[in-house]
C-alpha cells in the first residue's frame, strides 16, 4: 500500500465527526458480539440497535426491513427475538412499528451504547447512507455488513485495517467489495476505500496516513528528541525492570501499530517530559465533553485487546478526536479521576482504572502491569 494518500476532503464533507466515528464503531462492535446465526440477523441488529440506542425503543417500517433485502428476514427476526428483542409479528406487512431492545433500556452509566441524541441520529444516517451506496446495494447482506465495518474503520485518508470483530461470514465477501469498486486495495489485513466513499469514512487514524499536523512553531515548538541508537536501546532493555521491558517489546513488535523502532526506543528512553498544561483551555474543552472519561476507558479497553499493549497519549486522543495540544493534561486528569491507570513514567501502559471498573469496563491485568512500580 502507498505510504501517503491523497489529501483529505474538508471536514464538512464527512458524514461523521471523529467522535461520531467512534460511536459508529461502538455500535458495530456491540452487534458483532451478539449471539446471532447469520449476516441477515447481524445486519438487521445494526439497523435496529442504532434506532433503539436511546431508551431501548426504536421505530422501523416494513418497507425499511424489506429494503435490507435479507435472504431470510423471518429467520433474522426470530434470531433477534431469541435475544429478548420485542419485534411485532406483523412488522413485514406494516408501514411502521416500534421495536424494543431491553438491553438498551438501562441507566446511562450501565448503557452498552452511550450515545447522545445527536450522535445517535448521525450514526443512524451514516448507516443508511452506507448501505444505500450504489457500489454495495447489489451485494448480498454479508458484503453490505462488511462495507459498514470497513467504512467505519477507515481513516480520513481512506486507509484501514480489518477490524478484529469483523464477522467471520464477511471475510469471504471482501473480494466482492474489491470487484465492485468499494475497495481499491486489499492487502492482507489492510485496505483502502474508493475515493468516492471518503464521506463515509469513520475517520479512524491509520499508520499509512500522512502526518498533516505539523509541529508547533516559535516558543511552543517541541525540540526534536535525540535519536536512540540500537546499542543504547539494547542497554536500556538490559537495565529495565522485566515488566517494563516486556511492555516495551510488546509495543516494538506490535503488528497493528507498526511504529518505527527508533520512535519506540526514544519514547521509552527519554525522561523528563514537560507537557506545559493549558488549564484554561482544558476547562473550556471539558465543559463540552462531559462523558470523555467513559469514552477513554472504552477505547483503551478495545485498544489493549487488539494490540496487547495500551495506547499512547497521542493514539488515545487522536482516536477520539481530542486536541493534540491538550493530550497530556486530558490524560493526567483521567488518571487522577480513576478512569485510566498506567505504570508511572512508562509509555503505552494505559488501561481502564478503578472508576472505569465501577462502570463495568473491566480488563484483566497482565502480570507485568499488575506489579508495583519501583
Amino acid at each position: 500500500m502507498p505510504k501517503f494518500a491523497a489529501p483529505p476532503a474538508s471536514a464538512a464533507s464527512f458524514l461523521l465527526t471523529i467522535p461520531q466515528g467512534h460511536a459508529a464503531r461502538l455500535l458495530l462492535s456491540y452487534t458483532a458480539a451478539l449471539s446471532l446465526s447469520s449476516p441477515d440477523a447481524q445486519l438487521l441488529a445494526v439497523v435496529i440497535a442504532v434506532r433503539a440506542a436511546r431508551g431501548g425503543t426504536g421505530r422501523i417500517s416494513g418497507a425499511g426491513l424489506r429494503a435490507l433485502r435479507l435472504h431470510d428476514a423471518d429467520r433474522a427476526v426470530a434470531d433477534l427475538r431469541d435475544l429478548g428483542w420485542q419485534i411485532p409479528d406483523l412488522l413485514l406487512d406494516q408501514d411502521a412499528d416500534l421495536v424494543t431492545v431491553p438491553a438498551l433500556a438501562v441507566r446511562p452509566e450501565d448503557h452498552p451504547l452511550p450515545l447522545g441524541e445527536s450522535p445517535r441520529a448521525r450514526v443512524s444516517g451514516w448507516t443508511l447512507r452506507t448501505l444505500a451506496d450504489p457500489l454495495v446495494t447489489p451485494m448480498p447482506p454479508a458484503a453490505r455488513l462488511a462495507a459498514l465495518f470497513l467504512a467505519g474503520h477507515a481513516s480520513a485518508h481512506l486507509n484501514g485495517a480489518l477490524p478484529d470483530d469483523l464477522p467471520h461470514a464477511c471475510l469471504d465477501h471482501l473480494p466482492d467489495l474489491v470487484a465492485g469498486g468499494f475497495l481499491t486495495e486489499l492487502d492482507g489485513d489492510r485496505y483502502r476505500l474508493d475515493s468516492s466513499l471518503r464521506h463515509l469514512a469513520g475517520r479512524l487514524p491509520h499508520q499509512a496516513d500522512p502526518d498533516d499536523s505539523p509541529p508547533r512553531q516559535g516558543q511552543w515548538k517541541v525540540r526534536k528528541r535525540d535519536r536512540t541508537t540500537p546499542s543504547q536501546w539494547k542497554r536500556w532493555k538490559l537495565r529495565a525492570r522485566p515488566e517494563v521491558r516486556q511492555n516495551a517489546e510488546a509495543v516494538e513488535h506490535c503488528a497493528v501499530c507498526r511504529f518505527p523502532r527508533a520512535r519506540v526506543a526514544s519514547a521509552f528512553t527519554t525522561t523528563g517530559k514537560d507537557p506545559r498544561p493549558e488549564h484554561d483551555a482544558y476547562d473550556a474543552w471539558n465543559k463540552t465533553h462531559p462523558h470523555h472519561g467513559l469514552q477513554a476507558a472504552q477505547v483503551t479497553a478495545v485498544f489493549r485487546t487488539r494490540h496487547g499493549h495500551g495506547p499512547s497519549y497521542g493514539q488515545l486522543c487522536s482516536t477520539l478526536g481530542w486536541p493534540r495540544t491538550l493530550r497530556a493534561t486530558i490524560v493526567q486528569r483521567l488518571l487522577a479521576d480513576g478512569w485510566l491507570t498506567e505504570i508511572p513514567s512508562v509509555p503505552w501502559t494505559l488501561r481502564p482504572g478503578d472508576t472505569a471498573a465501577a462502570h463495568g469496563i473491566l480488563l484483566r491485568a497482565t502480570a507485568q502491569e499488575s506489579a508495583p512500580a519501583e
